[in-house]
């Protein structure tokens, strides 16, 4: 069995490589934050302190980080993973982040004897805990076979969508859609208060009809309940939402809805709310007393 290195322990990225050694992988790991990986180390993981040393221990990597900065830095940075020899290796990149770096990525391994994937995921923590997520991939197809089993370790979904980017695009896609159901969500929750409404009744009653959705389903209770803690990070779907809307300019597309959404998470974002949840968008209207 191939041995994985494993790079971004955070909210998801534990979860997802608790799951590879579930499968019986051997799993290196390397985090800015290195207590990030103190459980999955105790659970049998291999801590290696740089990008590079972890790339050299291991025949596919993964990585999940914040930013696209941060994903050019694990790979092009000092001891960063194109630091090593990669001849053979298979890197595949988890981060939501933009279409052209993964190209970038794609070509760079290609002159260096590797290969490259965008793989993209959606499913929030609760996807990543329970092993649910959909991973959105992008790159070569001829090795698709060999990193399906891998995604899959977590994923319920794995999908093949193109050449290195459309995993990217795929994501950027569903980012759009995330961000009318949390608005969305947002504003059924402000007019049934408004309306002096039973709240959690009408949760129940409308993710019975037309308008069910994931966020309704998933972040509707958490608001109720005053837990803004993030699922995903306020911070990066900002990041999303600008990612999407650069890519729409750069396709002459208007997208105003999306362009309305991060008008909302901006706000968000600077009212001091980057490190919750999504779901902490309600707090535009209702204010936070968990703050």
């Amino acid at each position: 069995m191939k041995t994985i290195g494993f790079i971004g322990t955070g909210v998801m990225g534990c979860s997802m490589a608790m799951h590879l050694l579930d499968k019986g992988y051997s799993l290196n790991v390397y985090n800015r934050t290195r207590s990030k990986t103190d459980q999955l180390v105790k659970n049998g993981a291999l801590w290696r302190d740089t990008p590079q040393e972890l790339a050299e221990k291991s025949d596919i990597i993964l990585t999940i980080v914040g930013y696209p900065s941060d994903v050019e830095n694990v790979y092009f940075g000092k001891d960063g993973l194109f630091s090593a020899d990669l001849k053979g290796k298979i890197l595949i990149d988890l981060t939501t982040s933009t279409p052209s770096l993964a190209k970038k990525i794609a070509t760079h391994a290609l002159q260096v004897g590797a290969v490259a994937f965008d793989a993209p995921v959606s499913g929030g923590d609760l996807g990543a805990q329970k092993g649910t997520l959909s991973a959105m991939v992008g790159g070569p197809l001829q090795f698709f076979e060999a990193v399906e089993p891998i995604l899959s370790a977590f994923s319920k979904r794995v999908t093949y969508l193109g050449e290195a980017g459309a995993g990217q695009h795929t994501k950027m896609a569903n980012q759009i859609m995330v961000a009318g159901t949390m608005t969305g969500l947002t504003e059924l929750l402000v007019y049934a208060k408004a309306a002096q409404l039973d709240l959690f009744q009408v949760l129940e009653v409308v993710g019975a009809s037309a308008a069910a959705n994931w966020s309704l389903e998933n972040y509707g209770p958490r608001i109720l309940n005053q837990n803004f803690e993030p699922g995903f990070f306020a911070k990066h779907f900002l990041k999303d939402l600008k990612i999407a809307l650069d890519e729409a300019e750069k396709m002459n597309i208007d997208l105003p809805a999306t362009k309305e959404a991060y008008r909302l998470y901006q706000l968000l974002n600077e009212l001091g709310y980057e490190e919750k949840g999504t779901q902490a968008l309600i707090n535009l209207w209702w204010g936070d007393k968990t703050q």
